[in-house]
């Protein structure tokens, strides 16, 4: 490819937009272009990166049994209904309604489809095992789009589905996808740790994210060098030892003006937070109003109160009339007095005696507030988060805090969906049985990004050859004195498009200036930069620069004639 005729442009400074390093670059490359708040064009070279990267998946899949199929964007709503996730997921599900009227979704995924299809076309045990997988679009109307391609609304994602009789052929599927999943993440040249996680709106009894370790990743993985434990932090149980026992004392109500915080409360009571009892108001979207009780010293668990207090369609925060209709006072608000108010505890905070709380009163607190003795909760559960140092589930030893970017996804999701459609297989022992399935996700162009976040420096991108849209970059300079230039440059060119698809390479024939140049070659990033000029030819070859290493030296032209036959795998 020339590039001269390639449909790109560069930026010379830095995006004010762009968050994170890949967004910045793969703006600055000509790689990708915003439409909208999460929505992205891929110009040639991301789509080249992004087909790279669907390869990689691809021959890691077919290698386990998988079959590739393609499957439909657009749903019927009513098979959503089937499963109960149309009403279960909110706002962030693209719903519409076509010509004739009908409720329709845009595809978040497509657990739905897969056992609609099963079905129709699984009828006996010896159709089974199977796994079925496709690259398609999807879209989720994100709240909080973010970070170029780390974070869209619509996106490129391969999703697998794994179909088996038995829990024996669930398991065995979904470490064959742990597996694949490692293999592919070593070829792209990303560090994945592999976490438990939630299982979320894809429900089922177990799930993994591998996580790509990233300071401005927005899940927090929990993890411990001693034993090797790894968690999303979601999940991750709250190891804090109980404190001592005490005698219950009397509650009694004191004046606290001005502490609408828990640190302003232990400040002006002279109390360590950990005495002290936070609430948390949110509004289910079950309609339930919830509230919340963790201890001082700890931060409320979304995902594990949603879980503790089975909820559907997600929380919201409490507005102050909804809570205050309810017998509460925001800053300082308990349980105790509260009406029509579904309470749920933190653990701990139900081992802990004499804790402040809040009167439900403008500046007041009470003092040695128990649970059970002066309220009841409908719930008690673990639903803080873990904290750095809090001891280890697995081994005691100390927990790290690390931040991640989610680059895959695998989940155990038993019958919960082909029991709701009826997909069914006749067993040898001539009964009826549902299909057991198992999902498995990666999102390409989150990927893309953070192979970038990953390979890059202050200079650019720096593929890794696997997933380079172009296997070398070939750049001419000093064509307008020296003809041996254009001869030796277009020669090598055609020498690599001759070869095949596999060894293509961008060739810089345009009328720019060196530095221009050699500026775009490091920015766009592609393993090797060929460099033909007088003074390459005079030393005896090409000047041939490792992107990775920065390493340059002259080689001579039969060497990098080797590499772009598909002779030699260095031109060195």
């Amino acid at each position: 490819m020339r590039l001269s005729h390639l449909f790109f442009t560069t930026l010379r400074d830095d995006p004010s937009e762009a968050e994170m390093p890949s967004h910045r670059l793969l703006l600055r490359a000509g790689y990708v272009r915003q439409l909208g708040a999460g929505i992205y064009s891929l110009l040639p070279l991301g789509f080249r990166a992004a087909k790279r990267v669907e390869q990689v998946i691809r021959e890691e899949l077919d290698a386990i049994g998988a079959q590739e199929m393609e499957m439909p964007v657009v749903h019927p709503a009513d098979l959503w209904r089937e499963t109960g996730r149309y009403d279960a997921i909110g706002p962030e599900m693209g719903r519409f309604k076509d010509r004739a009227d009908r409720d329709m979704v845009l595809a978040m995924t497509h657990e739905e489809v897969v056992a609609d299809l099963l079905r129709d076309i699984v009828k006996s045990y010896r159709q089974l095992p199977m796994i079925v997988y496709h690259f398609q679009t999807k879209f989720r109307d994100e709240p909080r789009a973010r970070g170029g391609l780390i974070r869209v609304r619509e996106f490129v994602m391969k999703d697998s589905y794994s179909c088996d009789r038995d829990e024996a052929g669930l398991d065995a599927a979904y470490w064959a996808h742990h597996r694949a999943y490692t293999r592919i993440f070593e070829r792209l040249g990303l560090k994945a740790i592999p976490v438990a996680s939630d299982v979320g709106m894809m429900g089922g009894s177990l799930a993994h994210e591998f996580m790509s370790l990233n300071p401005a990743g927005e899940d927090v993985l929990v993890l411990c060098e001693k034993c090797g434990y790894a968690s999303n932090r979601q999940i991750a149980p709250h190891t804090q030892p109980a404190p001592e026992a005490e005698e219950l004392l009397p509650v009694e109500e004191v004046f606290t003006p001005g502490t609408t915080t828990i640190d302003s409360l232990a400040e002006f009571l002279s109390v360590p937070v950990s005495r002290t009892a936070k609430a948390v108001f949110v509004v289910a979207g079950d309609g339930r109003f919830i509230v919340a009780i963790v201890r001082g010293d700890d931060d409320l668990n979304e995902t594990k109160l949603v879980n503790a207090a089975k909820v559907t369609g997600g929380i919201r925060p409490a507005q102050i009339e909804e809570i205050t209709e309810r017998g509460m006072q925001a800053g300082y608000g308990s349980p105790i007095g509260a009406r029509n108010a579904f309470v749920v505890v933190d653990s701990l905070v139900a081992k802990s005696p004499n804790l402040v709380a809040g009167a439900n009163k403008p500046e007041y607190h009470l003092k040695n507030t128990n649970v059970g003795r002066d309220y009841t909760p409908d719930v008690i559960a673990d639903i803080a988060n873990v904290r750095e140092g809090d001891a280890c589930p697995q081994c005691g030893g100390e927990i790290i805090l690390r931040n991640g970017i989610e680059i895959g996804n695998i989940f155990k999701l038993g019958t919960k969906y082909t029991k709701a459609l009826g997909a069914e297989y006749l067993g040898e022992d001539g009964e009826r049985h549902p299909i057991i399935m198992g999902s498995y996700g990666i999102g390409v162009g989150r990927n893309v990004a953070c192979i970038v976040e990953d390979h890059h420096d202050e200079k650019g991108i720096k593929w890794p050859a696997e997933v380079a849209p172009y296997r070398a970059h070939i750049v001419a300079i000093g064509a307008n004195k020296d003809p041996q230039v254009t001869e030796v440059a277009d020669r090598l060119h055609e020498l690599a498009a001759a070869a095949g698809p596999s060894f293509e390479v961008l060739y810089d024939d345009r009328d720019e200036s060196p530095g221009v140049k050699f500026t775009d070659a490091e920015l766009l990033g592609m393993p090797w930069i060929i460099t033909i000029s007088p003074r390459s030819l005079a030393a005896g070859g090409a000047e041939v620069t490792n992107r990775h290493t920065g390493e340059r030296g002259v080689r001579p032209l039969a060497d990098v004639e080797a590499f772009l036959a598909g002779h030699a795998a260095t031109p060195a």
